[in-house]
């Protein structure tokens, strides 16, 4: 096992890391109240506003890149996750100078959902918005495709740009313009050679031999393209550089900018040897380095590893390239800096305080029920809380495979926060609130594309129903086609194409075929479709998250959003039949 330096309860990291780094460096930064999210007290005033954003473990990305012509504030997510939509509608709320909010973020199905549900309340509030999504790493994706790739190392360029044009007072139109240049001149390309393992998990996210490397690794622990035997430095360079220079169509003469980012353990001994193989072969060639840096910004916790990354330069780029900008982990120029040293009392900081709360189920009668009434409805929510979450361990497994292992950290943590909510919520007499609140919990909790996914499980179809006391398997049929709808609508994912939907339609079809059947037998018949199409998922390429750039090595895996689905309709059928474990 894997030794990190983490206290008891690791649902807390995000946060406490957050806190540390705030209470270390309160001079620059302000916490938002209430959320992860944070911004500059010394930011320039009366112009675009730049926020960035994303999920915890990738230190310093991204709260070091937060300060004096960088970005204005951070959205910060769980480890490995996205930020939730409220977390990043109030990061750009209170940066917010009328002209406008760039957000800057890495193309990932997770962040690309709950950063267009962040704008959308934003711009309800009338605030206008705009983003850019940076896509430069070459291995995740096809370049007809280049919006399916994700982003890595590139972020540093691409935030260093939209933060200096943010500053010199172009309006937003101009902003995205520049900062689209930047990320459309800005490729990378990574290997690792050791995994991390995500806190809370028992073991590391992917394994290597002794002799491995896996060629074209992403910052997630997602596959590579391709497994390969460890080779000398020269060689391992030689190839990135080659892969970099055709996708980049780079000439003689040209300039760029390069970054060799390690990627958490690699030393530095050993990045500067690469930086020098490198710099060997581009004189070669007549590729000009305009600057080059050798740092670790874009991290993946412990993974040993590295990744290159080039800009290519001209007079405009080389313009905010060069502007000054000042952060405690990232520094050009003499910038501009505000210090405010004074800490007010109510500045000081702490992580909330989220216990584990022991509760006894119980039913309305004993024996299988035949409608769903409040009290029964929120037992039953909690009962398929607490299965989920000692499910825990066998979805990050099952994630670990052709994900990055994080779906289990993310559903016990959405869950805890759900059955806390419902714990609380002890004589609500309406069910739809119930799993509306429950789900508006998961939501705002998870963050990735599971947040806003199977919080909408609960919440999508609940939302807006006439209340009731009691519902009925009719009803319950109805608010799942309502949950699948908006999940289908928000996520564009159908049937075979590897997620939660290949166990939650043939869910819902199970239910409206049996709903004037009894409601165990409705969720039974629920519970056996949604367990095909889990086990239907193993014969699937995957189309979304980060097992798509596998192809056919998703193949003979299942996925792990389908098994929570599962075991979600087997809790509801395991509550309502009084067969609970």
């Amino acid at each position: 096992m894997v030794k990190k330096i983490l206290n008891r309860d690791v649902s807390n990291v995000a946060e406490e890391m957050l806190l540390g780094y705030l209470e270390a460096y309160h001079k620059y930064y302000k916490k938002v109240d209430g959320y992860n999210a944070f911004y500059y007290k010394g930011r320039r005033r009366n112009k675009v506003a730049l926020v960035i954003g994303g999920g915890t473990g990738h230190e310093p990305m991204f709260p070091g890149f937060v300060g004096a012509g960088l970005a204005d504030a951070a959205a910060c997510g769980n480890v490995c996750a996205s930020p939730n939509p409220q977390i990043v509608k109030e990061a750009g709320k209170a940066v917010d100078d009328g002209k406008g909010v760039l957000f800057v973020y890495g193309c990932y199905a997770g962040d690309n959902l709950n950063f267009d549900l962040g704008e959308e309340m934003l711009n309800k509030e009338g605030i206008k918005t705009a983003h850019v999504r940076v896509w430069d790493d070459l291995a995740s994706a096809p370049k007809e495709k280049i919006e399916d790739r994700r982003g890595i190392a590139g972020d540093v360029f691409v935030i260093k740009v939209a933060g200096a044009v943010c500053d010199s007072g172009a309006n937003l139109s101009e902003a995205v313009r520049i900062t689209e240049k930047a990320r459309d001149n800005t490729s990378s390309i990574g290997i690792a050679i050791s995994p991390c393992t995500l806190p809370g998990n028992d073991g590391p996210n992917f394994e290597l031999g002794s002799n491995e490397m896996e060629y074209g690794m992403g910052i997630h622990g997602e596959a590579g393209i391709e497994r390969t035997k460890l080779a000398p430095a020269e060689e391992i360079v030689e190839r990135m550089y080659s892969e970099l220079k055709k996708e980049m169509g780079l000439k003689s003469g040209e300039e760029v900018a390069v970054l060799v980012n390690g990627l958490g353990s690699t030393p530095l001994l050993e990045l500067n040897i690469v930086y020098y193989d490198l710099y060997k072969l581009m004189k070669k060639d007549g590729i000009k380095v305009y600057d080059a840096d050798i740092k670790c910004y874009v991290t993946s916790q412990e993974m040993g590893g590295f990744s290159i990354s080039f800009m290519r330069l001209d007079a405009e780029l080389k313009k905010y390239y060069d502007a000054p900008c000042f952060s405690p982990y990232y520094a050009r120029g003499n910038a501009d800096v505000v210090l405010n040293s004074d800490m007010d009392a109510d500045e000081e900081l702490y992580a909330s305080e989220d216990d584990d709360e022991d509760v006894k189920i119980t039913r309305s009668k004993s024996g299988p029920l035949s409608e769903l009434n409040s009290e029964d409805a929120r037992n039953m929510l909690i009962y398929v809380a607490d299965k989920v979450m000692k499910n825990k361990g066998y979805l990050t497994e099952i994630d670990s495979a052709i994900g990055d292992g994080d779906h289990g950290i993310g559903m016990y943590g959405g869950m805890k926060k759900a059955k806390k909510r419902l714990i609380h919520m002890k004589g609500e007499d309406d069910v739809y609130k119930l799993f509306e609140e429950a789900g508006t919990e998961m939501l705002n909790s998870m963050g990735g594309a599971s947040g806003v996914i199977f919080g909408s499980l609960y919440l999508a179809g609940a939302k807006d129903m006439t209340p009731k006391h009691s519902i009925s398997a009719e009803e319950l049929a109805e608010m799942e086609r309502k949950s699948l709808k908006a999940i289908q609508e928000r996520g564009k994912a159908e049937v075979g194409d590897k997620t939660m939907v290949d166990a939650l339609a043939p869910a819902v079809e199970a239910l409206e075929e049996n709903r004037a059947e009894n409601l165990v037998d409705a969720l039974k018949a629920a519970e056996e479709a949604a367990a095909r199409g889990v086990e239907d998922t193993k014969k699937y390429v995957a189309k979304f998250g980060r097992a798509k750039s596998l192809h056919e090595r998703a193949i003979g895996h299942q996925d792990a959003g389908a098994t929570s689905v599962s075991l979600i309709f087997q809790g509801m059928r395991e509550f309502v039949e009084d067969r609970m474990d």
